[in-house]
Parts: C-alpha cells; structure tokens; sequence
C-alpha cells in the first residue's frame, strides 16, 4: 500500500470509498476515521507511546504544536497541510 503522506489517505482509498454503497455523510466520517487513526499513530509515535496510552492532553498539545510551526516556519514545515 502506497504512504497516505501528509492526506493520511491514499488516492486509492479515496477511491474505495467514493464507489462504496454509503451516502455523503458516511463516506465523509470513514474519510475521517481512517485519516484519524493514522494522525494518532503519528502523534504515539511523537511521544513514544501506544495509542491507547495518549492523553487528550497530548493530542491537544500536539496540535499546538504543529499549529506554531505552521504560524513560524509556513504551512511546508507543518505535519498537517490545510
């Protein structure tokens, strides 16, 4: 499988589910969901723990964080591009 890079969701995937049998709102919560559960592999990985083991404290944290590299060093440097 192709890295989902900084989309979290490969062009294929994309495509697996937009000619899945869901409606909009569906397609856009598994959209979510799987760009979701590899951002908080990322974030685990950044503190060095197991998914299970992160706080709401470090995943609010960790967007801080990213969001004050995107303010100082532009939207290239952060890990998530919007």
């Amino acid at each position: 499988m192709q890295q989902p890079g900084n989309n979290f969701l490969t062009p294929e995937e994309s495509n697996d589910i937009n000619a899945a049998l869901l409606d909009s709102s569906e397609k856009f919560l598994t959209r979510l969901t799987i760009s979701s559960s590899r951002l908080l592999k990322l974030i685990a990985q950044d503190y060095q723990v197991a998914i299970e083991e992160l706080t709401p404290a470090q995943i609010i944290a960790w967007f801080e964080k990213d969001s004050k590299i995107r303010r100082e060093q532009g939207a290239d440097a952060a890990t998530l591009k919007w």
